[in-house]
């Protein structure tokens, strides 16, 4: 067995676009994805499942119907399984998502946004 840990900046740097998450690592059934985004995102939930972001660089504001939390850089905020919510970047923002394995960046939404899942970097 290799032990070597994951350089998150490292892998940040070898994404080139925007809400495209990819998968560095798992535990059990949850994946942890790094993805770069900038800009609005659309309204979308999960039912089955919570979805934690935590901001590694940037400053990410997550819209809810009736609020918003704003999460800067060393921060985390985990959204509650099957409450609607629209990540939005003003400018670019580094992060990390963790989720279980096999859940679709868009929820059941889909449309042009929806990113591959299960891609690895």
């Amino acid at each position: 067995m290799r032990y070597e840990a994951i350089n998150l900046a490292q892998k940040l740097g070898l994404l080139d676009e925007h809400w495209a998450p990819r998968v560095v690592a798992e535990m059990n059934d949850y994946q942890f994805k790094v993805v770069k985004v900038e800009g609005d995102f659309i309204w979308h939930d999960h039912k089955d499942t919570d979805e934690t972001f935590v901001v590694l660089e940037g400053r990410l504001r997550i819209d809810f119907r009736d609020g918003h939390v704003h999460i800067g850089k060393g921060e985390m905020y985990v959204v509650p399984r099957g409450v609607e919510h629209k990540p939005y970047a003003e400018t670019e923002v580094s992060m990390l998502l963790i989720e279980p394995r096999g859940v679709l960046n868009t929820g059941h939404e889909g449309g042009e946004r929806t990113a591959v899942n299960d891609v690895w970097i």
